[in-house]
């Protein structure tokens, strides 16, 4: 274990005048770290789940509730933005954090994994992705100047480069390729950003590199040098999540993670289940975001300490306990029960949507807090083996 929290007024520092980020890792416990990401709205503790807010709104919930999960950075998307509204509209109405009224931290994606969940509407290019709107079907060109473009209209604290994911399984081949035209789109985006603010004066806008290679650790480690060189203000690891068995990401990410740069930031994109974070976290990975959370809580799913609860199961009909005992989240201490939770889903009534994502969030929340406090107080694998010991219960 390493030092021990700072103060406020000495991270808040950090953040020299002009800079669009800072970060300091506070404390170590093994691979797993603390640290402090400073962005221009405010202080994210890490490690930190994003929630995705992918058209400018965690789906169901307010900015307040939202933040009341202990969220200090949420994530928004370019490709869905900029389809619809549009960026310009946005940016004149004072950006992505106004437009949302989110006042904390926020990152966005440049739309890379959409045009690979996109596949059949997208074509790969030297120069980008050509695609036709899920929306409309009109043509659309993604290039990397213009996820920049988009991601400055935005105004996040943090823009994500334009990168190619492959699928899950592919050869190397592929997998290299996809590392390669990465490296070349960094090089642009890194240019463009260089471009804007020479041109335009315009704020500093944190750029992170995406690390590709499939399932090759030492292709994943040429890449997460060759990135490293660059200068980005953090890094993340793309292209996982998306198709390989879930034991070999693990091993990958035990490998991976802990080579990249420490100075620097670690997102691990797109992941994922409670289990993943906690194996990750112990990698050294600082920040995650995935849509489960949410999603699952619309689609009638709880996720507890103990397992995933599926709330329209019979077995709930007559069931007065909270979704988890103990749980401090608004759901559980305001005493909805199990089986009231069931009736409204049975039902369609928008308000259990609401109620199972604030359980959800708080879950991730809380996760990623006491991760943090376990790293600080040099207990991490005991807390990384309780935490998956809980879960192996299974359903609820």
């Amino acid at each position: 274990m390493s030092e021990s929290e700072p103060s406020a007024a000495g991270v808040t520092g950090l953040l020299a005048e002009g800079a669009p980020l800072a970060f300091r890792v506070v404390a170590t416990d093994g691979d797993a770290r603390a640290g402090v990401l400073v962005t221009p709205h405010g202080e994210v503790p890490t490690p930190t789940f994003m929630p995705v807010g992918t058209l400018g709104s965690v789906k169901t919930l307010t900015p307040a509730e939202v933040a009341a999960t202990g969220a200090r950075i949420v994530l928004g998307n370019t490709y869905h933005l900029w389809l619809r509204p549009g960026p310009e509209i946005i940016a004149a109405l004072g950006g992505l954090h106004e437009f949302s009224r989110w006042p904390h931290g926020m990152l966005t994606d440049s739309g890379g994994f959409q045009a690979f969940s996109l596949s059949d509407k997208c074509q790969l290019t030297a120069d980008g992705f050509v695609l036709r709107s899920h929306l409309d079907g009109s043509r659309r060109v993604l290039t990397p100047e213009e996820a920049m473009r988009v991601q400055r209209l935005l105004g996040a604290d943090i823009a994500m480069q334009l990168d190619v994911c492959p699928p899950g399984g592919v050869g190397g081949a592929q997998a290299l390729a996809a590392c390669r035209t990465t490296t070349q789109w960094a090089h642009r985006c890194l240019a463009s950003r260089r471009q804007a603010e020479d041109r335009d004066g315009a704020d500093p806008q944190a750029l992170f590199g995406i690390v590709q290679g499939g399932t090759d650790p030492a292709l994943r480690l040429a890449h997460a040098e060759e990135l490293g060189q660059l200068p980005f203000d953090g890094l993340a690891l793309g292209g996982f999540s998306v198709g390989e068995p879930i034991e070999q990401m693990h091993e990958v990410l035990a490998q991976v993670a802990p080579a990249l740069d420490p100075a620097r930031p670690r997102y691990l994109m797109g992941v994922g289940k409670p289990a993943d974070l906690v194996r990750a976290i112990s990698a050294g990975v600082d920040m995650f975001d995935c849509v489960l959370p949410t999603r699952n809580a619309r689609n009638g799913q709880a996720l507890t300490r103990s397992g995933k609860l599926v709330i329209k199961n019979a077995r709930y009909k007559n069931d007065p306990e909270v979704l988890e005992p103990g749980c401090s989240c608004p759901t559980c201490t305001g005493g909805y029960s199990r089986a009231y939770l069931r009736h409204l889903f049975l039902s369609r009534e928008i308000l259990v949507l609401r109620l199972l994502s604030v359980h959800n969030l708080h879950l991730y929340g809380e996760l990623t807090a006491g991760a943090r406090q376990a790293i600080v107080q040099g207990r991490y694998p005991s807390y990384r083996r309780r935490y998956l010991d809980g879960l192996m219960a299974g359903e609820v």
